[in-house]
C-alpha cells in the first residue's frame, strides 16, 4: 500500500520506513508504540513482533481487505494490539466485534482499548459458544481469528458458518504448538489448511518468522 492509502502507511522512522496506521483517538497509545505526527495526521508504528497481523504484511500478505467501513468479527483480542489498529483503520464507520474469554486480559483490553474506541464492541465470551454472542449484527466482511486452542480452526468454521458473509475474508493465526506439540508445525499448517478446503478458497498461507515461531496465518475466502 502506498503512502495516501487508508490502509496502512510507511513511515520514515529513525531512518527506517516502518508500518503504521493513522490514530483513531489521538494521542493514545494502547502498548507504549511510537506516535508520528506528518502534515497534522497522527500515525501510531505498527509494530510486527507485537501483531500477527503486522508480521504477515511484513512477510508478504497479498490481500488486505480490512478498508474504511468494514465489518469485522475479532476472536481473541487478548490485550487488544491488533484489534486496535484494526480499529484506526475500518474507522468511526466501521465496527469490529471483539470477542475475549480470559476475564484478566479482558480487563486490559477494555481498559486500554475498547473504552476509547467506539468502533469496538466488546464480547466477553468463549468463541466456542458464537451463538451467544448478543452483540453481533448483521453479517461481517472479515472474521480474524487468533485463539490458542487445539480446535481453533473448527472454531474458526463454526464462527464463519454463523457470522461470516458469502465471499468474506478469513484470516486464521494457526498456532503449532497449541495444536500439537508432537508434529512439526509445517505438518499441523498443511493439515489445518485440508479442514478448511471445505468451506473456503485458501487464498494464501503465510509463515510469521521471525516475528513468531512457529506460526503461520492462512488467508481464505468464504465459499458459504
Amino acid at each position: 500500500m502506498e503512502e495516501g492509502s487508508q490502509e496502512f502507511f510507511w513511515i520514515k522512522s529513525e531512518g527506517q520506513s516502518k508500518l503504521a496506521t493513522e490514530n483513531l483517538v489521538k494521542g493514545n497509545q494502547v502498548y507504549k508504540e511510537k506516535l508520528i505526527t506528518k502534515k497534522g495526521i497522527e500515525y501510531r508504528l505498527w509494530e510486527p513482533f507485537r501483531s500477527k497481523l503486522a508480521a504477515s504484511i511484513m512477510n508478504g500478505l497479498d490481500i488486505f481487505p480490512f478498508q474504511n467501513k468494514s465489518t469485522v468479527l475479532y476472536l481473541g483480542v487478548s490485550t487488544g494490539t491488533t484489534i486496535s489498529h484494526i480499529s484506526d483503520i475500518v474507522g468511526p464507520s466501521g465496527i469490529i466485534f471483539g470477542v475475549e474469554h480470559s476475564s484478566r486480559v479482558a480487563r486490559d483490553f477494555l481498559d486500554r482499548v475498547a473504552t476509547y474506541r467506539k468502533n469496538i464492541i466488546p464480547i466477553l465470551q468463549d468463541a466456542r459458544k458464537p451463538k451467544e454472542y448478543f452483540s453481533v449484527f448483521g453479517k461481517v466482511d472479515i472474521a480474524y481469528v487468533d485463539i490458542a486452542q487445539p480446535d481453533q480452526t473448527e472454531i474458526a468454521i463454526t464462527n464463519c458458518k454463523m457470522y461470516l458473509k458469502k465471499k468474506g475474508y478469513l484470516f486464521l493465526v494457526i498456532k503449532t504448538r497449541s495444536i500439537d506439540v508432537t508434529k512439526h508445525p509445517k505438518q499441523i499448517i498443511k493439515e489445518e489448511i485440508q479442514k478448511l478446503k471445505e468451506n473456503f478458497e485458501i487464498l494464501q498461507s503465510i509463515d510469521l518468522h521471525p516475528y513468531d515461531k512457529d506460526h503461520a496465518i492462512v488467508i481464505a475466502k468464504f465459499q458459504g
